[in-house]
């Protein structure tokens, strides 16, 4: 009973010292940017850099990979216990919840595997062709297994529907369900409810859909104005209304049927518009990695910042696989931004009110 008072004395402080005043320090503002980002890291254990990123900005989050994009060398993960370490030390040298996070959905894109010492999942095609009974059995075991090594958010499922049978990076790498919403829904449905079960925030993507996409947005500009239909909305809309969406993640894809100028991850009318005012999204809306090329090559830092942050985005992720970015410079160039009035404080603080809000009662 004294534990639950703390913590909700706790959540009480959280929210009010957001609200309390009106004028923040500069060190503040900057911890309160900070909260807000999701960032890799070339090293197997809590280094300099991430032990000054942590106190000095409040890092939001870390996401760890097995594997460098370009080199195919070993990354953040080498072994079981190794993991462990990484993440019980960077937990413990905060004295805040962090978001730690991984790309565990199965099959071609699971980032702890056989290879380094952990467990093969199947990708979404092979269980889709699995009974729910099995279905549940195998997320309950990766459920379980990412909390054993203290993850507390997944990159998972994919809700894309199959649309397009030519589609490299989400057909030819089995990231689909299928192709009907009903069984995309239920098989997602139950990967959520397994996560959550095990302490997991999952993550829904690509919105506003992905599987009708010709080109993969990790290399460049993606244009799926001509592929794309209403129906790719559908699994995000029954997963809302089911109340099992806490996050979702957006697509770097451009569609000129929802915005003629932006990509989704940079556009008011697909994240604000659509998913928070039409669809009713309530959660953390996430974005897709802003070093993917279908963003850097056609913007700045600080105009991907700008737009992004306007759009909506709540947590702003920059794995530091295809390019190197650091903390420090994304905090100040978001400040700035912010002294130059092109960016809201209050965008800031909503996104910390909906972090906190998220994060502490996993953290009990």
């Amino acid at each position: 009973m004294v534990q639950l008072f703390k913590v909700f004395l706790l959540i009480l402080f959280l929210f009010s010292s957001l609200n309390a005043k009106d004028i923040y320090t500069e060190e503040e503002i900057k911890k309160f940017i900070g909260k807000t980002i999701i960032i890799g890291f070339d090293s197997f254990s809590l280094n300099t850099q991430l032990k000054e990123d942590i106190k000095k900005y409040n890092l939001g989050g870390i996401i760890l990979f097995s594997k460098d994009y370009k080199t195919k060398q070993l990354k953040n993960i080498k072994s079981p216990k190794q993991l462990k370490k990484l993440i019980n030390d960077i937990q413990n040298y905060s004295d805040y919840k962090m978001i730690i996070s991984i790309d565990q959905e199965g099959g071609k894109v699971q980032r702890l595997n056989k290879t380094n010492g952990f467990t093969n999942y199947p990708s979404a095609k092979e269980i889709s062709k699995k009974s729910k009974k099995e279905i549940q059995n195998i997320y309950s075991k990766l459920s379980k297994e990412l909390t054993s090594y203290g993850f507390n958010l997944n990159f998972a499922p994919v809700v894309d529907l199959n649309k397009n049978q030519h589609n490299y990076v989400i057909n030819k790498l089995e990231r689909a369900y299928s192709k009907d919403t009903n069984k995309v829904v239920e098989i997602a449905s139950i990967f959520i409810e397994e996560q959550k079960k095990n302490g997991i925030y999952s993550v829904l993507k690509h919105f506003p859909g992905h599987g009708s996409s010709k080109e993969d947005s990790h290399k460049g500009f993606v244009d799926i104005s001509n592929t794309w239909s209403e129906e790719e909305l559908l699994p995000y809309k029954e997963l809302i209304k089911k109340n099992k969406a806490d996050f979702i993640m957006t697509a770097h894809v451009f569609n000129k049927q929802l915005d003629k100028i932006y990509p989704g991850t940079l556009s008011y009318n697909i994240n604000t518009k659509l998913l928070r005012k039409k669809l009713k999204f309530k959660g953390l809306i996430v974005s897709d990695d802003l070093q993917m090329k279908a963003i850097s090559n056609h913007y700045t830092l600080k105009q991907t910042l700008k737009l992004a942050i306007n759009s909506g985005i709540n947590i702003l992720v920059f794995g530091n696989q295809l390019g190197n970015t650091k903390l420090e410079t994304i905090v100040n160039t978001i400040f700035q931004l912010i002294q130059e009035k092109e960016i809201p404080l209050s965008k800031i603080l909503e996104s910390n009110r909906l972090i906190n809000k998220f994060l502490l009662p996993y953290s009990i």
